[in-house]
């Protein structure tokens, strides 16, 4: 094995490095829809900044329907909906959860935390609950994502 390198490799080797390292700096976009009223969801779109997301927000009168149009179940409702990379995240998901989902790139719909449980993300609270993110199938079903 020899580790010398032809001009051409190392060239390759560099753009593929520089590439890498424009794709690292770029945030990744995520459009939220919610209701101009809810406290807990502007707490959930301030996670997902501070994780490095690129977020937008999107005041609906009806959280149901944006939610559909998402493609996301209504059963794993929650009080706001969102839209990244492909994928519909319902509820207060933990931003590292996103993270894996969009790097593993699964064949889902998205994920989901149903309900607004205590502790989750934009949640907070001195008395947390156990809760799960679930990965929503294009059948309906789901398995769980991460446990928290």
């Amino acid at each position: 094995m020899t580790l010398q390198m032809t001009f051409r490799q190392l060239l390759m080797v560099a753009a593929v490095a520089a590439s890498g390292a424009a794709y690292a700096q770029t945030s990744t976009h995520v459009e939220v829809f919610k209701s101009p009223y809810c406290g807990c969801c502007k707490e959930w779109v301030e996670h997902m900044r501070k994780a490095g997301f690129d977020v937008t927000t999107q005041n609906v009168t009806d959280v149901p329907a944006a939610r559909k149009a998402t493609g996301m179940p209504e059963k794993f409702g929650s009080c706001h909906t969102a839209k990244v990379g492909g994928y519909a995240i319902e509820g207060h998901v933990p931003a590292a959860d996103v993270q894996r989902l969009l790097k593993e790139k699964p064949k889902a719909i998205g994920l989901a935390v149903p309900g607004m449980p205590q502790g989750s993300p934009g949640m907070e609270t001195n008395h947390p609950q156990p809760y799960d993110t679930l990965l929503v199938m294009p059948d309906g079903s789901y398995k769980v994502f991460a446990k928290h």
